[in-house]
């Protein structure tokens, strides 16, 4: 696979720094049992990296310590990691709000029967990925037979009470174009996707997040073949807003790798562009452990404008409303 940081490194960004901390992003391996054309992670069934027991021991001293009081859980598919429930278990015993990007077909496999009845039972919030109401689509980007399991995934959680106001349980979908370009604008998408999935479907669900395609790893890849990859990264800074450098992920969220080292953000981990920390080139996460790193600055490159471009793009969703 083709390293796109060679061609990201040297496109200069405007310096950030970061905020106050509020989420704690933590990928608990690249193990999936899908391997999506859009996949800034490289994911894959053949992956094997995964958070050992000790390091999931170290994230929840940290959360118990920091002022973070989200935990972002990912992966892969990041409940097929072995420890994945006593860690979702722990942080919910500490009052944690828990999310838990989920790719709904993760729902249908071996030794996850009981899966989306765990995630109810401990009021997890569903972030899953559905970058189309249309099979073809879906397929296309993710794999034939995705989005009749998505479909059978996202009614097991409705049935539970998931995607209704009144239960409290949280589910969101998250949108990718299929390829280099830029989301459409957020809200029109969201009525369009609660009209068609509730009509053709009788699925619900909360919101929608918009997200950009980023030009690392997998899609990065893909772009560099096709002879795309300049032209999507002129594009990203051609539509850059400095309105959306306050609102960007990183500033307020820390991205933790399956070993306990820290970054910016998850795009940054991809990269392996770690958190740097006065002399510090890497830093684990316990080595942070009642640290104040608001003012830290952020590692940036040319992959960042794909989060401030147009209305900019966040775990998230959109910064703002796109202009019609």
């Amino acid at each position: 696979m083709r390293d796109t940081w060679p061609l990201l490194r040297d496109v200069p960004f405007p310096a950030i720094a970061r905020a106050r901390l509020e989420t704690l992003q933590v990928n608990v391996g690249y193990r999936c049992n899908q391997s999506c054309v859009h996949c800034h992670v490289n994911a894959g069934p053949n992956r094997t990296e995964e958070m050992d027991g000790a390091t999931v021991d170290a994230v929840l001293r940290f959360l118990e310590r920091s002022r973070a009081r989200t935990l972002d859980i990912t992966g892969g598919a990041p409940e097929l990691n072995p420890h994945f429930r006593r860690l979702v278990r722990a942080a919910r015993d500490m009052g944690a709000r828990v999310m838990d990007r989920c790719n709904l077909t993760i729902l249908e496999q071996p030794g996850q029967e009981d899966l989306a009845d765990f995630l109810a039972a401990n009021q997890v919030e569903i972030v899953a990925s559905m970058p189309c109401y249309q099979q073809d689509n879906v397929d296309r980007q993710r794999g034939k037979g995705v989005f009749d399991g998505s479909i059978r995934g996202l009614r097991r959680l409705n049935a539970l009470g998931y995607g209704r106001d009144e239960t409290g349980l949280v589910l969101n979908l998250v949108y990718n174009p299929q390829g280099p370009s830029l989301p459409p604008a957020q809200v029109r998408l969201e009525a369009d996707y609660k009209r068609i999935l509730s009509e053709q479907h009788g699925v619900v669900f909360n919101a929608l997040y918009t997200l950009a395609n980023m030009p690392i790893q997998r899609f990065g890849a893909t772009l560099i073949a096709k002879g795309q990859f300049d032209s999507y990264l002129a594009l990203l800074r051609h539509s850059h807003l400095d309105a959306n450098l306050d609102g960007v992920m990183c500033r307020s969220l820390l991205s933790v790798d399956y070993r306990g080292m820290v970054y910016d953000c998850d795009f940054n981990q991809m990269l392996d562009l770690p958190l740097t920390r006065g002399d510090r080139a890497r830093v684990r996460l316990s080595d942070l452990i009642g640290e104040d790193i608001a003012g830290n600055p952020i590692r940036v490159a040319g992959h960042c404008f794909g989060c401030t471009a147009g209305q900019g793009s966040s775990c998230g969703g959109a910064l703002k409303e796109a202009a019609e």
